[in-house]
């Protein structure tokens, strides 16, 4: 039996649309073993009642793409998943059951492909490589796809950095929230993105969180997507009074994400009053950076 731990993952990060992310201590398990014919999928946790059990399964479609990159055969899957990460949320799911897939049937046939051939592979079932390279590596990671090849950068997080996640009690699927976004901005809207990005990157990996407020704005993706999410500016700016150092929305949302490195209990309570307030039932998490991606162990 191969057994994968996936954590799951924040991207964006205000203005870093589609090339920033970090993988946070929140985790889905998937147990992959052969068995002599068939399929067999079970869901616990997250997603139990709703994640398909047949072969529209994520976690066994993106098995199949490693087999069939591999060029081996399985008679049969029993797959197995645990899930703690929400589903459709912002968190990275739809990557956590990508990249579980991916790495587990990678070890059923032998390890035949790279960490760099995986996060490829999960980036072009994903769409992009923002919330996968993290899942994968850890940390923080900035990535970019070059004509295919993903190309990728891990920063440490900061020691004291924690993420205040506010989950409202809704999903939001990402292909509806991107199709808010225009298709073109305004110039000086793409300046004030790049600098902020620039910012982003430096405060990092510097680690200095003091200026965090200033390089998670955002022009690009956040405010046409605002519509979806009541309260949403009202949240982003009680988190700030409250002393986080930045907040954003988490991926597509909804979840909103303050960084902070202290008050972490005041920022919660403030984002989930401020949610309830908007009609918005949330649960709060005080989550840590995950500095170690994806692990898999074989057991037998």
């Amino acid at each position: 039996m191969i057994r994968v731990q996936v954590p799951a993952t924040t991207a964006n990060l205000g203005p870093g649309f589609d090339c920033i992310g970090m993988a946070l201590e929140l985790h889905n398990v998937v147990e992959m073993t052969p068995i002599s014919r068939g399929m067999s999928i079970e869901v616990f946790g997250e997603g139990a009642s709703t994640i398909p059990k047949d072969e529209n399964n994520l976690v066994y479609q993106s098995a199949r793409h490693v087999f069939n990159q591999a060029g081996c055969s399985i008679a049969g899957l029993k797959i197995r998943l645990f899930n703690q990460i929400p589903i459709a949320r912002g968190l990275g799911s739809s990557t956590a059951a990508i990249v579980g897939g991916i790495i587990g049937a990678n070890m059923l046939t032998g390890r035949k492909l790279s960490v760099r051939d995986m996060i490829t592979l999960a980036s072009s079932i994903e769409g992009h490589p923002d919330n996968v390279t993290p899942a994968i590596l850890g940390g923080i990671v900035v990535s970019v796809n070059d004509s295919g090849e993903i190309r990728y950068l891990k920063i440490e997080p900061p020691s004291k950095l924690r993420g205040v996640v506010a989950i409202p009690d809704f999903n939001l699927v990402t292909k509806a929230s991107r199709e808010l976004i225009p298709s073109q901005i305004p110039f000086q809207d793409a300046v004030f993105n790049v600098g902020r990005v620039a910012l982003l990157v430096a405060a990092l990996h510097q680690g200095d969180l003091s200026m965090l407020s200033v390089a998670m704005e955002d022009r690009l993706h956040q405010t046409f997507r605002s519509p979806l999410i009541p309260g949403l500016k009202k949240v982003l700016a009680a988190a700030k009074l409250a002393g986080a150092r930045g907040v954003t929305l988490s991926g597509s949302g909804p979840s909103v994400i303050a960084f902070a490195d202290a008050n972490f209990e005041l920022i919660a309570r403030v984002m989930g009053d401020t949610f309830r307030q908007n009609g918005v039932m949330p649960k709060v998490l005080v989550l840590k950076p995950s500095p170690i991606g994806a692990r898999a162990l074989e057991i037998k």
